[in-house]
């Protein structure tokens, strides 16, 4: 961690808190609510993110992104972009539910179907957990994962999440039940991973 002594490291912190190898996260933008709104109302994409198979219109699907991404509470969402020449906008990752007494919040993320298993996502989760511990003063962050989302989880995983328990039989989908695969870090092993590193 370096000691903000003047603008410049200052600027330069706020640079780099919310880039990583691959990806950066930045505030959403206007036009980008077209394609994460078509992204938040694909059915298939659905059934790894929620409990149901019910798209949202267009209009609630923009409302719902834009106030993930309002960042004008506790809750906090960013458009996810490729560091590439022209950036390409690859989904949406939010950190909500926070307790302020207790550290702790929650992690989503979404990314658009053609940008899955590109390391986008683990690059992702590694900036926001960053940010929660470095930026918030975050203890603990969690998320939820369906068990057939093995991609996911392995995503998490290299982002430095363990798997603490399964929330069972809670996610009804097509006739069977499946249980929720719940994942956390705590502030100080993702320390010791940035020590390693």
């Amino acid at each position: 961690m370096t000691e903000l002594t003047n603008v410049e490291i200052a600027f330069a912190y706020g640079e780099s808190i919310l880039a990583g190898e691959r990806v950066r996260l930045r505030g959403l933008r206007g036009d980008d609510l077209p394609t994460l709104a078509r992204w938040e109302m694909d059915p298939g994409r659905m059934v790894t993110l929620s409990d149901s198979v019910a798209p949202p219109s267009e209009a609630a699907a923009k409302d719902r992104i834009a106030k993930w991404c309002a960042n004008d509470k506790d809750d906090l969402g960013f458009a996810i972009e490729t560091l590439d020449d022209p950036p390409v906008l690859v989904g949406n990752i939010h950190v909500f539910g926070a307790r302020p007494k207790d550290r702790c919040a929650t992690i989503g993320i979404a990314l658009g179907r053609e940008h899955m298993g590109r390391g986008y996502g683990t690059d992702a989760m590694r900036v926001i957990v960053d940010y929660g511990f470095r930026e918030l003063g975050l203890h603990r962050i969690q998320l939820g994962v369906a068990p057939f989302n093995p991609a996911g989880i392995r995503a998490y995983e290299k982002a430095g999440f363990v798997e603490e328990g399964r929330y069972r039989d809670s996610i009804w989908h097509d006739g069977r039940w499946y249980d929720e695969v719940r994942m956390s870090i705590l502030d100080h092993e993702w320390a010791a991973r940035r020590s390693r590193s």
